[in-house]
């Protein structure tokens, strides 16, 4: 096998409660997070060295960036001198807190594990993807999931995938995810007070009940990074306004709001466009999905 081809979904944070900080730097969370259909696409073929490409001009081509740290890591861990091209159609937004770095790792590990035919399975896949960054375990297997830890630690639940979603961000707005943090840590001192409401939430995911899911999302990074970032507040405001709960996702500055159909999504997405009326802010309606990483087939590629 000389190249394969993958596709590589984000994820957004249902819930999000920051809960205590670790001796290692990081911080104890307890999140439920959900793998959405929009997705890059990657093409891994064996070559001499690493090397990245990317369609997104943002998106740093070195040993920064997340896909060529996941195969650095796998020449490593499995004494491999073989190459690896890593080609990346970026559709995830960039800086958005939708995990587009990690999905992007995951599949590289994926792609190789199949290119170099080594034989791992998920559970060791989520280990070397741990090493990476904290979220590439849970774009591995996708799906809904409980993470805690730092995130890299999961436990499945039901899947959700008759819910749609829109998300909102600005054009060439980022929040830094170590500012998030420790801003949080400063503000509050140790004292960790959630208000968010985990148990109710994860009945009316039992349940599949995408009304009720809605009106429970939370995120206690809101609390920092909203009174720093206006238009993030304006537009999960605007949301609001369009019948819908808007919530940042992860560290932002993406907000999104579920809806039950489609059909819903677009119609909110065009009130909210209407009601901020800013060029710089854009919007993407996808679907909720049950896969993480998904290799492509000759027949799919032909689609």
């Amino acid at each position: 096998m000389d190249s394969i081809e993958l596709i590589a979904r984000g994820k957004i944070n249902l819930y999000l409660e920051i809960i205590g900080h670790r001796a290692d730097g990081y911080h104890e969370l307890v999140m439920i997070l959900q793998t959405i259909d929009l997705a890059d696409r990657l093409i891994l073929e064996t070559g001499d060295g690493i090397s990245v490409s990317c369609s997104h001009a943002e998106v740093p081509t070195d040993e920064t960036n997340l896909a060529y740290r996941a195969a650095r890591l796998m020449q490593s861990e499995f004494n491999r001198s073989d190459g690896v091209k890593i080609t990346i159609d970026k559709q995830i937004p960039v800086a958005a807190g939708l995990a587009g770095g990690s999905c992007n790792a995951a599949a590289v590990l994926v792609g190789i594990n199949q290119l170099w035919s080594l034989g791992l399975i998920l559970p060791e896949l989520q280990v070397l993807g741990g090493k990476i960054g904290s979220d590439v375990p849970f774009c591995l297997s996708g799906g809904t999931a409980i993470a805690t830890g730092r995130g890299e630690k999961l436990d499945p639940i039901p899947d959700l995938e008759s819910l749609w979603v829109v998300l909102g961000k600005y054009d060439g707005m980022g929040v830094s995810t170590p500012w998030a943090y420790q801003t949080y840590r400063q503000q509050f001192r140790g004292k960790y007070d959630s208000s968010g409401d985990m148990g109710s939430l994860l009945q009316a995911i039992t349940s599949q009940n995408g009304a009720t899911i809605g009106k429970l999302l939370y995120n206690d990074l809101e609390k920092v990074v909203l009174p720093e970032y206006g238009p993030v507040e304006r537009l999960r405001e605007a949301f609001a306004n369009a019948g819908v709960v808007g919530m940042m996702s992860g560290s932002g500055p993406t907000v999104f709001a579920l809806c039950e159909s489609e059909v819903q999504a677009k119609l909110v997405q065009e009130r909210t466009r209407e009601a901020v009326n800013d060029p710089d802010l854009h919007f993407w309606v996808t679907k909720f999905a049950s896969t993480g990483i998904e290799l492509l087939t000759t027949e799919d590629k032909r689609r």
